[in-house]
């Protein structure tokens, strides 16, 4: 089960950091539902990016949610730090727990919501034994670490394995595709059972601006209903 409306979580990694507050004050007024904020540390992924000071001044300019995207080795170290700094949801990858099941119970205990990514090559099925602590699932659909990539169109089925397993659970459990997100692969992504698209070249470099993008986005769901 999951809402029959699409989110949209604009990627402020392809935003202007010159302009952060402003871009990010100007998604959400496009319709943005989530901002997400992907955080990288040169180890589980080849790119360093931002980091708990960014979260904090996100959340001074919007209201909407924040889903902070950890691609960190040892996560545990600094879920109560981005909870503080203003996370509403943190996601970690399956790949960087080594006890994966502890982590979704501390990011929970940190008062976020609990989610858990997955690589392109990592199975639905090896978050079968915590999906019930869940309420976020991340399918990276390019390989993490840069933005700019083309979809991965293998990850499709691994979307409709996760949507069957969240529905056998009767479990409100939000489906993100992550990576190469545009007007031409949303709707195959929403079609497979995923609620939230991520988005950050498509909408932070559009030509016709953010709402334009957004609105394209939307449109480009509704052309797939």
């Amino acid at each position: 089960m999951h809402s029959s409306r699409i989110q949209i979580a604009p990627s402020i990694l392809a935003a202007d950091f010159r302009r952060l507050g402003d871009q990010v004050q100007e998604a959400q007024a496009a319709g943005a539902d989530l901002i997400h904020i992907d955080v990288m540390d040169g180890q589980f992924v080849p790119n360093i990016t931002m980091g708990p000071l960014v979260v904090e001044a996100v959340a001074k300019a919007a209201t909407i949610p924040l889903d902070v995207h950890l691609m960190i080795v040892e996560p545990e170290k600094f879920l109560r730090r981005f909870a503080d700094s203003g996370a509403n949801i943190i996601t970690v990858h399956v790949e960087a727990c080594r006890h994966l099941h502890r982590i979704l119970s501390q990011i929970t205990e940190v008062g976020c919501k609990a989610g858990v990514a997955l690589n392109p090559h990592t199975p639905a099925v090896s978050i079968a034994e915590v999906l019930d602590m869940a309420r976020v699932i991340n399918v990276m659909t390019v390989n993490p670490g840069f933005g700019g990539q083309r979809f991965i169109s293998s990850t499709l089925g691994k979307i409709r394995s996760l949507r069957e397993m969240s529905e056998a659970l009767s479990a409100e459990i939000d489906i993100e595709v992550d990576g190469g997100i545009n007007s031409a692969t949303i709707g195959r992504a929403v079609e497979a059972g995923a609620n939230v698209a991520i988005a950050g070249t498509c909408v932070f470099e559009h030509e016709g601006g953010i709402a334009a993008s957004i609105n394209e986005l939307r449109a480009a769901v509704r052309g797939t209903c």
